[in-house]
């Protein structure tokens, strides 16, 4: 272990930035409206606002964690927040589309450079069996993060306008800044030779593979332009990372993913096990936010609202049940809550009917909170328990990669059920929401008559996510028991302002 006296500090320093990359993956979709009457743009143009962001952020995971080891997380972590920080600025300030976007790409990047290096000093600083509690703040804060956004994005939005869900990220992220300089130590870092072919490969595999994925809807799954077409990006993207394994495994050199972090069986399930996490968490959100704000006729906040109660249950247990993963087989809390999860999804669908009591939805949506709970923090520390030092960063790095890959395909996935499901309980309406963009097809006002339809496709398509953390718990099934910690510890920061960093 790194020596650092006060590991706590330095941990809530990073969860601050942390929770605030987090947040912007999700607050702009409430704000979609006044942007398109604030620059006077189309549909198309301000879904590549979230696109853009996703995509940045998703594509350089794995190099920004190598890029962490290298270099050292610290200063990863405050570069990618002072881009991040002005960025925002440049966000709020825009006065095109184009410019939007531009300055959401430069927010996605300093993410990427952020959001590893979380991770890495946490599994740097804290002992494998006293990493539950920290890695359960962590992992609160990533699934309350995702829940919280629309909620203050509708609030930001309803009151001060849609510049600021950008604005408020500066005194966040100058606040962040000074606490992390002050607290988070300077880690020793590591000599790593960069793997140029692995790093190219693996970013155009990926941004063909995210692109196709999360643009798929857009273009119907078919033609993007010319020759090029949604499905051929796919499966080039597929082929390009084939590739990028196949080098990886005969790279005689020093790779940028090493696959013998795959050999950890607990690594390697707990990666199938964060993507399902990020498909489902993603999905499920989209058809019940439609289902409230159309058929309920609810403003963004107060269908957002909806899930404070996930929020707030979450945010309180996470640690403890943190604390309680370093001790118990994490095979039985990480499949509780999943199986959990999937319950409060299957009861969110059951109760989807026009004439259901409101309050009612209070009920799964807490479940939902004990679930939420019982899965980040037993997953993330279950993931980095067996990871050695010098690698801490390129297993950060793959772990949040698959998680950002899970979203995308849930963002994509459910898009498609959800337009399905309303060709077939509304086969004679005409204006069928966007399910890709706004749920506006219908001018905010759904005729009464097909509210019933409306809301059994929202409801058969939360079926979707429920299925598939189902399968994540499955795989929880098989992680091992936690082995005895031995030999670990004893590395020190590098030298001089190094050292006397990490003795505060």
């Amino acid at each position: 272990m790194e020596k650092v006296s006060r590991p706590w500090p330095a941990l809530w320093s990073l969860v601050i930035g942390f929770f605030m990359i987090l947040i912007d993956t999700t607050i702009v979709s409430v704000a979609n409206p006044r942007i398109m009457e604030g620059l006077d743009t189309d549909i198309n143009a301000v879904i590549w606002v979230t696109s853009a962001y996703l995509l940045a952020y998703a594509v350089p995971l794995l190099i920004t964690g190598r890029l962490g080891d290298r270099f050292g997380p610290k200063r990863l972590y405050l570069s990618g927040l002072v881009v991040f920080t002005l960025a925002s600025l440049g966000c709020g300030l825009s006065g095109t589309v184009g410019m939007l976007i531009a300055a959401r790409v430069l927010q996605g990047l300093g993410a990427a450079l952020m959001a590893p290096q979380t991770m890495a000093v946490i599994t740097r600083i804290f002992p494998p069996d006293g990493r539950g509690a920290a890695m359960g703040l962590w992992g609160a804060t990533a699934g309350v993060a995702t829940l919280v956004g629309p909620i203050l994005g509708g609030v930001l939005v309803d009151g001060l306008g849609w510049e600021w869900i950008f604005f408020i990220n500066v005194p966040v992220g100058i606040v962040g800044f000074i606490l992390a300089w002050r607290f988070v130590p300077s880690l020793a870092t590591h000599p790593h030779r960069f793997d140029i072919p692995g790093v190219v490969l693996s970013a155009v595999g990926l941004f063909l593979l995210v692109f196709g994925i999360q643009e798929g809807e857009t273009y119907d799954w078919g033609t993007i332009t010319g020759p090029v077409t949604v499905w051929g990006l796919i499966i080039s993207g597929i082929v390009v990372l084939a590739l990028f394994v196949g080098w990886q495994a005969v790279n005689k050199g020093e790779p940028l993913l090493p696959l013998a972090l795959f050999r950890d069986r607990n690594f390697s399930l707990a990666n199938i096990g964060i993507t399902t996490v990020g498909f489902t968490v993603t999905a499920f959100v989209l058809p019940l936010i439609f289902y409230y704000q159309i058929v309920r006729d609810m403003t963004p906040t107060q269908s957002a609202l909806l899930m404070a109660p996930t929020a707030l249950i979450s945010g309180a247990l996470a640690p403890l049940v943190g604390r309680i993963s370093d001790r118990a087989n994490p095979r039985y809390i990480t499949s509780a809550g999943l199986l959990l999860m999937a319950l409060a999804l299957f009861w969110n669908s059951a109760l989807m009917h026009p004439d259901t009591p409101v309050w009612l939805f209070l009920l799964p949506s807490a479940l939902l909170g004990f679930a939420n709970a019982g899965i980040w923090a037993p997953l993330s520390s279950t993931a980095t328990r067996n990871l050695p030092m010098r690698q801490a960063g390129a297993g950060a790095g793959v772990y949040n990669t698959t998680r950002q890959i899970g979203a995308v395909l849930g963002s994509a996935a459910i898009a498609v059920v959800m337009q399905a499901r309303l060709a077939a309980e509304l086969p004679a309406a005409t204006g069928t929401p966007g399910v890709a963009g706004e749920a506006s097809g219908f001018g905010g006002q759904l005729p009464p008559a097909l509210h019933d339809g409306f809301s059994t496709a929202m409801g058969q398509s939360i079926v979707l996510p429920a299925a598939v953390i189902v399968l994540g718990a499955a795989v929880a099934l098989f992680f091992a028991g936690h082995k005895p910690v031995q030999g670990w510890g004893g590395q020190q920061p590098a030298s001089g302002q190094d050292a006397e960093t990490a003795a505060r």
